[in-house]
């Protein structure tokens, strides 16, 4: 049996004459069916060359698909062939050539990606955990040394997480306020209980939408920019540099916009909660006559101040946490414009969800404190 072979001539003319030759079949191609396939491909984008398979012992569907395919699926008189391989190519041109690669169905592929994102939430986690024991001993550290305390970078992110953000905290929270004010006010007027409007705009405002709207803001605003800080200090091997010269990276880098913003967030808390309760008051006095003297003054006596201090320490909470996952994926960033872009993104989903999940442990675990 012989293998498949071609044979490239030229005629009086100086044009390619191509000629096949062996056995052309899927089972006697093996391995060189791809090198034949390689080979031949200059000539097939040529329409200047003749082909001559005549001499082709066998020819199955597969070296026939080929061979069409890169003829244009179409025989013309270039093309010399036996009337057998003709009824092979006549059947080719009344399929369908646009090949579906119908995969089986893995049934353990959920498993295995399961698997893969165990194994990377594990690896995150570690991290995580490391980069916490590091803190918490440059903390013990500073407090051993104070002169070491990193107290213009940690002023910096005073201002850049905090009074800079004082303008968009106050613009949204008033708006939300103002929105939800109003939706409260019809649902209010119509049992004729206007009156608490105050009860649920401040108990809503300063326990749970304060915080909330604080972390989400931070998370979307300072956590983006200091994972992608961090993550352009990878890129361009800053902080390979400060371990080089033996400077702490977690005293630089992430200890003051951690100590920075978790100092500052209940501060955010207050200033976004404060806005709020004025839109929300805004609304009622629009809506349902409430002065703003009487809102103000019937508030403090219907929201316990617990209710406050409970605001106050989430706000605390969501800051650290916040800043805490920022660096996290700011120190995983690869040395690439990618996982720049990936890891801010994770940053920003993983903090908020991580918000969101605390909110809640807090809600159940002190729904009986302050309502």
């Amino acid at each position: 049996m012989a293998a498949a072979s071609f044979h490239i001539e030229l005629d009086q003319d100086g044009r390619p004459h191509v000629r096949l030759l062996g056995q052309w079949s899927l089972r006697s191609l093996d391995n060189d069916f791809a090198v034949l396939k390689t080979s031949l491909a200059p000539y097939f984008s040529d329409p200047f060359v003749h082909w001559d398979i005549k001499q082709v012992e066998q020819l199955d569907t597969a070296a026939a698909a080929v061979l069409w395919a890169g003829w244009g699926e179409k025989i013309d008189n270039r093309i010399s062939l036996t009337p057998d391989q003709k009824q092979i190519f006549d059947m080719l041109s009344r399929l369908d050539m646009s090949i579906r690669i119908h995969k089986q169905p893995d049934w353990l592929a959920p498993l295995a990606k399961l698997g893969k994102l165990t194994f990377e939430f594990s690896f995150h986690l570690r991290d995580f955990m490391q980069l916490l024991g590091l803190l918490f001993m440059e903390i013990l550290y500073v407090l051993r040394h104070p002169r070491e305390f990193p107290l213009r970078e940690f002023s910096a992110n005073i201002y850049k997480s905090g009074v800079t953000a004082l303008p968009i905290s106050a613009l949204l929270g008033f708006m939300i306020g103002i929105a939800l004010g109003y939706l409260m006010s019809k649902q209010l007027r119509a049992f004729g209980a206007d009156i608490f409007i105050v009860n649920i705009l401040g108990l809503g405002i300063i326990r749970e939408l304060g915080p909330m709207l604080m972390a989400v803001l931070v998370a979307g605003r300072s956590g983006s920019a200091m994972t992608a800080q961090i993550g352009v200090m990878r890129v361009t091997e800053e902080i390979d540099a400060l371990t080089t010269m033996g400077i702490s990276r977690i005293l630089r880098v992430v200890l003051p916009k951690v100590l920075g913003l978790t100092f500052v967030a209940p501060f955010l808390v207050l200033w976004t909660s404060t806005w709020s309760l004025m839109g929300g008051a805004l609304s009622a006095n629009i809506e349902l006559g409430i002065s703003f003297r009487f809102f103000f003054e019937y508030l403090p006596t219907v929201v316990q101040s617990v209710n406050l201090t409970l605001s106050l320490v989430k706000g605390l909470l969501f800051g650290f946490v916040v800043t805490l996952l920022a660096c996290h994926f700011g120190l995983r960033v690869k040395p690439n414009t990618e996982s720049l872009s990936m890891s801010t993104t994770s940053s920003v989903v993983t903090a908020i969800t991580a918000v969101i999940l605390i909110d809640a442990m807090f809600a159940i675990l002190t729904r009986g404190i302050g309502i």
